[in-house]
Parts: structure tokens; C-alpha cells; sequence
């Protein structure tokens, strides 16, 4: 909601802080909820959890998430920082998005390290590296039982060349060493293209420990996060990803983490909208006993005509 301030009333101020941005996304059609980042969203902008919480109920939304988002204080690590006591105050930060969690009526927190990982070979220890993350998240698990904790991983990024979980499969190896029952997933769709992956396969593998889908599409160029609309660049994918959803029986929120820097960024998250429940409405008609035989065979021309009949619709 930060894009195309030109797009407003120019006899307006400017919408700068969280608030504002709620205010903004209030406007969309169709919006049910808003993930908040943590701390972001609240240590800076003299805007309590209790007061956003308010503002929700005004507005008839909901909190579906609380994002955790280490500040540049961990870019030698959160999770993984090399030094104890930076570790433990990574892992307490962790732990109190929790507790705005609860406030805001979210019962998730969504953590995403931009700096968790390494660069270059014989940088870190791996084994090390992993157990860090592994008791870390144990911790957070057994301090607040009543949340769910979701991993979302990331193959590469600027900040971080090489994330110590880089793909779903890796993430899954860490969902189950960790071993607790509020442990699992959120999956972002740009994410699982950029490690080469196909996003519905990917969700179909994650199962029940899918606590949250992010939604995006791109070109799946190396390392890089387009952030474009939903199912704009592989509507194959996007319907397929739509139809293992419904097939795991998913039952958390959609959140697009789009990038609208050229865009309406309200009639952009209105347009994700109107895709899902579109693509949601064509995974309904579509035939089981077709989708059976089609798997059966390994039939790609099959597998191809039901998608474009699907598209069609």
C-alpha cells in the first residue's frame, strides 16, 4: 500500500503509517484480513496491537498473520547469528510476535529470515547452522502451544545468497525434526519458482502441515522475485496449486505478496481477488474421474486439455 501515492487525493496527506496503509487496504473489494510485520508495523509508529486490533474491528477485517521481519540489527543472522547473545535476542523477538499474535486475533506467526543463510563455500557450518534453526524453533513451539509456527522458506535472496532451508523439501526435514504439532509451512508461489519448483507438487508433498500460501506469480529468472499478479504468468500452475489446496483440504487465508510499483495497488490485490475465486471455481467443475485417468496414464495431452478446458470455462 506503500505504491503509486500519486493514485490519492493530492489535497490529502499522504497515508505513512501502518494505519494508514490498513485504511488503504480497507478500500479493496473482497478483502476479508491483513498480515502485520513484526516489529515493523508496530515499534516504530506509535501503533499498539490493541489499537490495530480496534481499527480491524471497525473495519470488519480480521488479522490472519503476524509476519516476523528481523531487523538489519540480524544481517549476520538471527536464527543462526553467529554470536549467543544476538541469538537469544532473535529468538525472544521471535517469541513476542506471538503474543501480538494473540492480541491481533491471529493465531499464526509467519517467520521469514532474510539473513539466515550464507554467501560462499566453507562460510558456515551446515550441521550447526541447521540446529540452530531446529532448537530455535522448538523453543518458540513449546512457549506458545496455542500459535502456529510457519517457516516460509527461500532459496536465495540478496541479503542471503544461499538460505540455510532453501527449498520445501528441505523445509519439510525441518518441520519434522522439530517435531511439534504447531510446527509447519507457508509456502510463497514465487518462492517454490525460483527453487525450480512446481508449486502444486510442492503443496501436494506439504499436506496438512500448510499453515499459510502466499500467492504471486513470475518469470522464474535465477534469483529473482518478480512479485507479479496471480496466475498471470503460469495459469497452469496457479490452477493446479488451486486444485491441491482444495485437495489437502487447506483451510487457512490467501495473502499476494504482489509487487504493484507500475499498478493501482487497490485495483491490483482486487484483480488477485477475482483470480483465485476464479481459478477456485474452475478447480470445482473439473472432472475427478477425467483428473484420475488422466494420472493413471501419465497422459500429457490429456493433462493439457483438462487444463484448457478448465481455463475456458
Amino acid at each position: 500500500m506503500k505504491d503509486r501515492l500519486d493514485l490519492l487525493d493530492p489535497s490529502q496527506p499522504p497515508p505513512s503509517t501502518p494505519r494508514d496503509y490498513v485504511l488503504r487496504q480497507a478500500q479493496i473489494q473482497g478483502l476479508g484480513g491483513i498480515d502485520f510485520n513484526y516489529p515493523q508495523h508496530f515499534q516504530t509508529h506509535h501503533w499498539t496491537p490493541r489499537e490495530a486490533k480496534q481499527t480491524l474491528d471497525r473495519l470488519g477485517l480480521r488479522a490472519g498473520a503476524v509476519c516476523l521481519r528481523y531487523p538489519s540489527e540480524f544481517a549476520r543472522g538471527a536464527m543462526n547469528h553467529p554470536d549467543p547473545s544476538t541469538r537469544r535476542k532473535a529468538i525472544e523477538l521471535t517469541k513476542r510476535a506471538a503474543e501480538v499474535a494473540k492480541i491481533l486475533g491471529a493465531d499464526q506467526v509467519v517467520v521469514w529470515s532474510a539473513y539466515d543463510g550464507y554467501d560462499y563455500p566453507f562460510q558456515v557450518d551446515y550441521r550447526e547452522k541447521w540446529t540452530q534453526i531446529v532448537e530455535a524453533f522448538r523453543e518458540c513451539c513449546d512457549a506458545h502451544p496455542d500459535v502456529k509456527w510457519s517457516l516460509e522458506f527461500k532459496p536465495t535472496d540478496e541479503n542471503t545468497r544461499f538460505f540455510t532451508v532453501p527449498s520445501t523439501g528441505a523445509a519439510m526435514m525441518l518441520v519434522t525434526e522439530i517435531d511439534r504439532p504447531n510446527m509447519g509451512l507457508t509456502l510463497d508461489m514465487g518462492h517454490m519458482l525460483m527453487a525450480g519448483e512446481n508449486p502444486g507438487q510442492s503443496i501436494a508433498m506439504v499436506g496438512e502441515k500448510l499453515f499459510g500460501i502466499q500467492l504471486n506469480d513470475g518469470y522464474t529468472r535465477l534469483a529473482a522475485e518478480d512479485g507479479m499478479m496471480f496466475g498471470s504468468i503460469h495459469p497452469s500452475m496457479a490452477l493446479e496449486a488451486m486444485y491441491q489446496l482444495r485437495r489437502i483440504g487447506f483451510k487457512g487465508h490467501f495473502y499476494f505478496d504482489t509487487f504493484p510499483q507500475r499498478t493501482d495497488p487497490v485495483k491490483e490485490a482486487e484483480y488477485n481477488i477475482r483470480r483465485v475465486k476464479e481459478f477456485w471455481r474452475a478447480v470445482e467443475k473439473m472432472d475427478e474421474t477425467e483428473l484420475e485417468a488422466v494420472a493413471r496414464e501419465h497422459d500429457a495431452l490429456g493433462a493439457l486439455k483438462l487444463v484448457n478446458d478448465a481455463l475456458r470455462r
